[in-house]
């Protein structure tokens, strides 16, 4: 048998489960591990400039490919609470990370040596498992556990903590025979499938609303699939947005209070049956429930057997994985197409595409300081559908949800639950890192970018590419739109006159000047006119020089954009003009209808 230190084993491990990256920042307390990770090689480790980043990068990379697990590693104390709203954002969407943090000597830990923290008890509510190991012989099998929780069931993060005593320990250990635990997932029977869909059949409006599990599940094909045989119209959720082309024909658009379109609201009201495949009924997406569920039937199918009846109670609910779903409910489906016992629902999907086509609001205007609108009506010309794009929060993602277009899944990569403003840099890296050669479009407004702007010279020193789209109106937007409802507008403006760049007014932080200074390129625009060239220099400058490349639009200081603020579906107020004519929103997926 091996003999070799427990970190080292632990190292052995990660690369047996598949892990080819990691990102961190090395500290005393962890650099065991650290000597383990450059001894073994075959792990190729990113060094960001803030931890919270390191946690934001493996989310980034776990989101971009199936099967990714992104691995964050950082020092005892501090580390392991700064990587905590990573933790809690990824298990909010469900998310695979594994977080390894350094800890005091185990003869210390509850003695206030210098940065021992019980990051075990404070990460507990936020992972599927979070463990300070105090025996070395223990690591490998701590180590089996976290990667066999993180893919079963509803995928999510793990933290380790090792002591560095436990990390130096000696023990006995053979790679060569290691192997993973098998994933459990929940699988749904025929017969459940079958009576989901003779509900289905039963009714006259359905809809399905497809979540992120379905994503997380690799099984956007099949839902197409499904929806493709049946005639069914599909509504993605935030998280679930494009497990089909948004130009499809049975694509009914988003729903929400936010990141929705007119069309996707109007489509839902009329329904009379929802089958939400994946999904965890986000109240962002649903507002008020008794406007959700008024008049309409709902049969929910979610790996999370707890998470069915926990929004709202379900007509039906199937625990299941959305893929061992879905084989089923193809498999179904097909069976009934045959024997032509499936409803024709080709009215229906063309109500929703009339809807699609006139239901638009206006996104060309050529207002100087620029409207937002317009920032994604050029995005939308410039980047294909073979563009990641990556966001967290704000009114610079919720606009840009209601305006860009995503044609694939993983293609837009959004942390949904618990929106971390500076979570768009670091995130966009982790992306970029999985999918070296791919097109990585970042989105964010100033603020979010100013939160864990440090981070672009991770992009900058690891030759990192990708373009960040950041709309600056030198406010905080969103929160600024809530305060309507208070009558007020305080401490939200970021404005200044700033003495070293007296040519931005009161725009304040010279962002370019930044990401120069932190070893990246960047582009300011002021004229709507000039955003189309702005984005092709910044492709051209990003593969020529391998770095992050920052598109400013200057834009007006105050936009509202189109949300409900009763929290209610019906209730989306459009503040701007709407298209009433072709020219109004040329990049629409349909072209206006009037």
């Amino acid at each position: 048998m091996a003999r070799m230190t427990a970190a080292r084993a632990a190292v052995e491990i990660l690369k047996r489960e598949g892990v080819t990256d990691a990102f961190g920042v090395p500290g005393a307390a962890i650099n065991p591990f650290y000597a383990a990770l450059k001894a073994s090689g075959g792990i190729t480790h990113t060094l960001a400039r803030h931890v919270e980043g390191a946690s934001h990068m493996a989310e980034g990379y776990t989101r971009t490919h199936p099967g990714n697990i992104g691995v964050c590693i950082g020092t005892s104390g501090p580390a392991g609470t700064d990587m905590i709203t990573g933790l809690y954002s990824a298990t909010g969407d469900s998310i695979p990370i594994l977080c390894i943090t350094g800890q005091a000597p185990t003869a210390v830990i509850h003695k206030e040596d210098f940065q021992a923290v019980d990051i075990a008890s404070i990460a507990k509510p936020v992972t599927k498992m979070a463990v300070t190991v105090l025996e070395a012989a223990q690591v490998p099998g701590v180590f089996q556990q976290a990667f066999h929780l993180m893919r079963s069931g509803r995928p999510g993060p793990v933290l380790i903590d090792l002591p560095i005593d436990v990390q130096m320990t000696e023990i006995e250990f053979d790679p060569e025979t290691y192997e993973p635990l098998p994933v459990y997932k929940p699988a749904a029977t025929r017969a459940q499938v079958e009576k989901a869909i003779g509900m289905l059949n039963a009714s006259e409006r359905p809809l399905i609303v497809a979540g992120g599990g379905v994503i997380n599940a690799d099984a956007a094909g099949l839902l197409v699939e499904f929806a493709e045989l049946t005639g069914t119209p599909v509504v993605p959720t935030l998280m679930g947005w494009g497990v089909l082309p948004d130009d499809h024909e049975l694509n009914a658009g988003m729903v929400g209070l936010q990141t929705s379109h007119r069309y996707g609201n109007a489509t839902f009201l009329e329904s009379d049956f929802v089958l939400g495949i994946g999904n965890r009924w986000a109240n962002r997406h649903t507002g008020k429930l008794d406007v959700y569920t008024a008049g309409r039937k709902f049969v929910h199918v979610d790996v999370e057997p707890t998470q069915i009846g926990k929004i709202f109670a379900p007509d039906y609910g199937i625990a299941s994985d959305a893929k061992a779903a879905l084989e089923l409910f193809v498999e179904v489906a097909k069976e009934l197409k045959a024997a032509g016992k499936l409803p024709d629902r080709s009215a229906w999907a063309a109500s929703a595409q009339e809807r699609k086509a006139t239901l638009q609001r206006r996104t060309h205007f050529d207002d100087i300081p620029i409207k937002p609108q317009r920032v994604y009506e050029e995005m939308n010309k410039a980047f294909g559908p073979e563009t990641r794009y990556v966001s967290t929060i704000g009114l610079s993602q919720i606009a840009g949800a209601q305006m860009l277009h995503v044609y694939r899944p993983r293609h837009w990569i959004n942390c949904g639950q618990a929106g971390p403003l500076g979570w768009t840099v670091p995130a966009a890296l982790g992306v970029a890192k999985a999918d070296p050669e791919g097109q990585v479009v970042a989105l964010s407004g100033d603020y979010d970018f100013q939160f864990m702007i440090e981070e672009l010279a991770v992009g900058a020193q690891h030759k990192i590419p990708y373009v960040h789209v950041l709309v600056n109106n030198s406010y905080l937007g969103l929160i600024r739109q809530a305060q309507r409802a208070f009558d007020i507008d305080f401490q939200v403006k970021l404005e200044f006159e700033n003495i070293n760049s007296p040519e931005l007014g009161v725009y304040g932080v010279d962002h370019v000047k930044v990401a120069e200074g932190l070893g990246c390129k960047a582009i300011r625009v002021t004229d709507p006119n000039e955003l189309g060239a702005a984005f092709e220099q910044a492709k051209k400058l990003a593969a020529e020089h391998r770095v992050p490349v920052v598109v400013e639009a200057i834009l007006e200081r105050v936009t509202n954009i189109s949300m409900s603020g009763t929290n209610d579906i019906s209730n989306v107020v459009e503040f701007e003009e709407l298209a009433t004519e072709p020219g109004h929103a040329p990049t629409a997926v349909k072209t206006l209808k009037v």
